[in-house]
């Protein structure tokens, strides 16, 4: 079988891991993806004054795939094509006699894996080039992929963030991570702020997760609130033993801006067990 030779492969990987916080699973597949692109842009490159040039279609690359060898230092392309009768294409059909000839119980509509990493020196270094400009992009492609993973199970929880940042009217914010990367970017839009928070850098806060964007796009990928009800909730719930207790059930939350309390009204009217304990103060709720 041919091999397309990178020096020092396993040592890329290793790497590449430690420098973005990836484990080398989600590296290799990186990998794999920069690769195969690379080899696409190669075939292309080769028909460019064919008739048929534009037969190359978003899709049309689909059953070609990367094979690693780490222990070879190269990697290998792979393309799986249906037995037929007459190949109308090369590079998505086989003839049945042809397979017969090595596989004899073959039979028409089986598939087979075939290795089809062209021979050229040329592409070795076309290919090269062309990872190296891709991989950054897949490489940050399989982050945002971990981070979705993780965080889309803690959906409508409460984090403990720290301020980074002001980007137009949004918060930057920083939420721990468990996949490699000590913190995650998270943005905090203007419309679930409270106007008496202070957004001021390395301050801490906990906060709603509300959502986590899916797809590749610009700007962090999760959003959090510091105006949810959940959140009122879950700071009621551990200021007050009788609601952590369920002696007392939260049925409904509106959380609206309004001016601090009177004087003249105690924050222990309606939460008291003890002097100084459950509901302390408004304020101090607001605050946390």
């Amino acid at each position: 079988m041919s091999i397309v030779s990178l020096p020092g492969l396993g040592a890329m990987i290793e790497e590449i891991s430690q420098r973005h916080n990836l484990p080398h699973t989600a590296v290799q597949e990186a990998l794999r993806e920069a690769l195969l692109k690379g080899y696409e842009r190669y075939r292309r490159s080769q028909n460019l004054d064919r008739p048929d040039r534009h037969m190359y279609t978003d899709d049309y690359f689909d059953n070609f795939e990367v094979e690693l060898d780490v222990e070879e230092e190269g990697f290998r392309i792979l393309s799986t094509k249906q037995i037929v009768q007459e190949v109308d294409n090369s590079d998505h059909q086989i003839a049945l006699k042809e397979v017969q000839e090595v596989a004899a119980e073959a039979q028409l509509g089986d598939e087979v894996v075939l290795d089809v990493t062209p021979e050229q020196r040329d592409f070795g270094r076309m290919a090269a080039i062309q990872t190296k400009q891709v991989l950054l992009q897949k490489l940050r492609d399989q982050q945002r992929k971990l981070i979705q993973e993780e965080f889309q199970e803690l959906e409508s929880t409460v984090l403990q963030a720290r301020v980074l940042r002001f980007e137009r009217q949004s918060a930057i914010v920083a939420v721990s991570s468990s996949f490699g990367q000590t913190e995650v970017e998270a943005e905090l839009p203007k419309r679930e702020q409270l106007p008496n928070d202070n957004y001021r850098a390395n301050t801490t806060l906990k906060v709603l997760l509300k959502k986590v964007r899916e797809g590749s796009h610009r700007g962090p990928q999760l959003i959090v609130s510091r105006a949810a009800a959940g959140l009122v909730v879950y700071l009621f719930a551990n200021e007050v033993p009788e609601i952590e207790e369920e002696i007392v059930r939260i049925v409904a939350v509106a959380r609206e801006a309004s001016p601090p309390l009177p004087p003249r009204r105690s924050p222990h009217q309606n939460c008291r067990r003890y002097p100084g304990a459950g509901c302390r103060s408004r304020g101090s709720l607001h605050r946390r």
